[in-house]
């Protein structure tokens, strides 16, 4: 050490449970409108209660809804297969209202881009307990 103080490299509790709250709220908005997903969310929320507030990670991951999901993605990075057709449907429904309200090309192959790619990734995750479900 060269006697100059480390600046503190750590966020508050609040800004993670903040955080935590915030990411909750919008998976809780993708449940009732299925553009926003829903998923992803949850992790993050997961991750940043356990950042801030382990009781509220707890009560998350334990939750009967959507804890089996978050612990599954947790341990293994697996996704049921219920939930990955779910999400390629909703996306290709995403990518069929963009054809029909006639979006300019250079947005519709972005999205056709976008969209495939996360189809790709979600196909490619394991599913729990290397079943179908």
């Amino acid at each position: 050490m060269n006697g100059t103080p480390k600046a503190a490299n750590h966020v508050p509790r609040a800004v993670w449970v903040a955080c935590g709250a915030v990411s909750l709220g919008l998976g809780m908005i993708g449940v009732l409108l299925p553009l926003i997903p829903t998923t992803p969310f949850l992790i993050v929320a997961a991750w940043a209660f356990g950042k801030g507030s382990p009781a509220l990670r707890r009560r998350l991951m334990d939750h009967p809804r959507v804890g089996g999901a978050l612990r599954d993605w947790e341990a293994h990075g697996a996704i049921a297969t219920r939930y990955k057709v779910f999400a390629c449907i909703s996306m290709a429904v995403v990518l069929g209202l963009g054809l029909l309200v006639k979006l300019p090309p250079s947005i519709l192959g972005l999205q056709a881009l976008v969209l495939v790619g996360a189809m790709l990734f979600i196909l490619t995750r394991p599913s729990p307990g290397g079943q179908g479900e």
